[in-house]
């Protein structure tokens, strides 16, 4: 015996449906923007026993979702002055340096913490120890980001080290 509706009865379940339907739709979008709010911005280190370990205070990779900050290379210059700081003084150019970061990533809403990658530029690598021993006091090696550290030939203003970095913050 099969089931059968009146157009009327019909009309009546179906408009039913359309609202239940209706509130799904609500109640899913609401869902999504929860988690969309949740997870704006998330920082998650990768690590892999199938690539080598870090030799210092960065990490393999970074998996990072969110708005995206790209800080140009800073080097050693007092902002207010524009005279570089440490002149041949590789440890007071990284602090300097990083200082110059920090500044830009507060004004973007970042801190070092949101930093996901940087790039080290050396314009001579048996300066890679004490440019290192002042990097770690900024990044510590369990939360550091990825990074690559390059000898080049020559840097802005005959300078000793450049740094940039990517941050991801929430957007």
């Amino acid at each position: 015996m099969g089931f059968a509706l009146g157009y009327d009865e019909w009309r009546t379940a179906n408009s039913k449906l359309k609202t239940q339907n209706s509130k799904l739709k609500t109640q899913n979008s609401k869902l999504k923007t929860q988690n969309s709010k949740v997870f704006l911005m998330s920082r998650e280190v990768i690590h892999t026993n199938l690539a080598p370990a870090p030799v210092g205070p960065y990490n393999q990779a970074i998996a990072a979702l969110g708005r995206m900050i790209f800080v140009a290379g800073q080097i050693s210059l007092d902002p207010q002055t524009g005279d570089i700081v440490g002149s041949g003084d590789v440890t007071l150019q990284t602090e300097q340096a990083i200082a110059n970061l920090k500044a830009i990533l507060v004004a973007a809403g970042a801190t070092l913490d949101d930093v996901v990658k940087t790039t080290v530029f050396l314009k001579d690598l048996n300066d890679f120890v004490p440019m290192n021993t002042v990097y770690a006091q900024y990044f510590s090696e369990t939360n550091a980001p990825a990074r690559a550290c390059v000898e080049v030939a020559r840097l802005p203003k005959d300078l000793l080290v450049e740094i940039d970095c990517i941050a991801v913050v929430e957007g």
